[in-house]
């Protein structure tokens, strides 16, 4: 099960004032390992704007290649290589949660779900049920009338509705 950052716009509106635009501008971002930032990080980074992360990883994967070149350091290279494509794949999903928060997005909440249409259905759940009436004390007035014309009193010794015997 992966768990999903639930990121609301700032100005939104709440989850009681649910309205089209909350839905729609909500974001669910699944933190786990993204596949895409590990086969392609420097685009995916790019199409996330995290425009300094990318521009680092533009850098390392340059420095890596560089290494890769040069006799005795390719090991070298390559582990750095592999650690951009790593380190992007788990931690790029935080970085664009983190980079949302910073820009006044507010964190609604974490659901835990299988995919990202149950987590979405999780989340937007409480919205549309109805606020609960409150019970007013006047409702659970209970007549101490006897209706059973058959016999006067409760029944087993049990206390009556008035509170006797």
């Amino acid at each position: 099960m992966a768990s999903y950052l639930i990121l609301t716009p700032p100005g939104a509106a709440n989850r009681s004032e649910v309205s089209d635009r909350y839905r729609d501008g909500t974001r669910f971002i699944r933190d786990g390992f993204s596949l895409k930032a590990f086969l392609f990080p420097v685009l995916w980074m790019l199409f996330h704007r995290l425009w300094l992360h990318a521009a680092a990883a533009f850098l390392l994967q340059g420095l890596a290649l560089e290494l890769m070149r040069q006799p005795g350091l390719f090991a070298a290279g390559a582990a750095i290589l592999l650690g951009v494509h790593v380190l992007a794949a788990l931690e790029g999903p935080y970085a664009l949660g983190q980079r949302l928060m910073d820009r006044g997005w507010k964190m609604e909440n974490l659901v835990s779900a299988h995919d990202l249409a149950t987590a979405e259905q999780i989340h937007f759940s409480h919205i549309d049920e109805e606020p609960q009436q409150d019970i007013h004390s006047k409702n659970w007035d209970i007549s101490a009338n006897n209706s059973n014309s058959s016999r006067s009193g409760p029944s087993f010794g049990l206390p009556g509705y008035d509170g006797g015997r």
